[in-house]
């Protein structure tokens, strides 16, 4: 974590020089477009953010009222119209989700704090994906096996089953609910970029002006 000044910031990169869109990936319709700031929208890079989220916020509404839980999830950018979700059969969130209930899961990386003269400029530089969809339940137990083994992969690089830790055994498969979110549209937007008051630029005026920029999670 660094921070720098804006007057050595660097400008906002055009959007077009990102991670390229994956084959396949869904695209927003009406209910996922941008209204605020449709500048920001990111198309492209739905695929990558999902690809190196750490943590999903999956959004429901059933009898209880609307809940949103934080959860990990298995993506595989080959595969960029679907997202594994697990967790226990007896889940309140699984059980409905499992029912083919529409869900929204959005997943968001924070890349930096931006810091203005001016209270109102002051803002987060991040890239977040939106994506809705429907789930079916996973009960093949070589494909649950194989999203076992590839959200172990994700989240812990070059970690192999039965190299590294012990593999999975039957048991443990039979007592996780797993459930493949088929995404029908999505979004991304991302801001970049440094403060963008009105005294931000001038290096004579009152106050600070930067970025507090993240390392990245991986």
């Amino acid at each position: 974590m660094n921070s720098i000044d804006v007057t050595t910031a660097p400008a906002e990169a055009p959007l077009a020089t990102h991670a390229p869109a994956y084959a396949g990936e869904p695209a927003a319709t009406e209910r996922s477009r941008l209204r605020m700031h449709p500048e920001r929208s990111a198309p492209d890079e739905v695929a990558a953010i999902l690809r190196d989220g750490l943590v999903a916020h999956v959004a429901i509404a059933d009898e209880g009222g609307p809940v949103v839980i934080p959860m990990t999830y298995h993506f595989d950018p080959e595969q960029p119209r679907r997202l594994y979700i697990h967790g226990a059969h007896h889940s309140r969130l699984m059980r409905h989700v499992a029912s083919g209930a529409p869900v929204c899961v959005s997943v968001t990386l924070v890349d930096g704090l931006v810091y203005s003269r001016s209270a109102l400029y002051h803002s987060v530089n991040y890239r977040s994906a939106v994506c809705f969809g429907t789930a079916r339940v996973v009960d093949d137990r070589e494909e649950q096996r194989r999203v076992s083994d590839g959200l172990v992969l994700r989240y812990f690089p070059g970690r192999i089953a039965g190299v590294d830790y012990a593999a999975v055994p039957d048991a443990h498969l039979k007592a996780t609910a797993f459930l493949a979110i088929e995404i029908s549209e999505a979004s991304a937007k991302v801001r970049r970029g440094g403060p963008r008051g009105p005294l931000d630029d001038d290096p004579t005026a009152p106050g600070t002006a930067g970025v507090l920029f993240f390392d990245p999670p991986r």
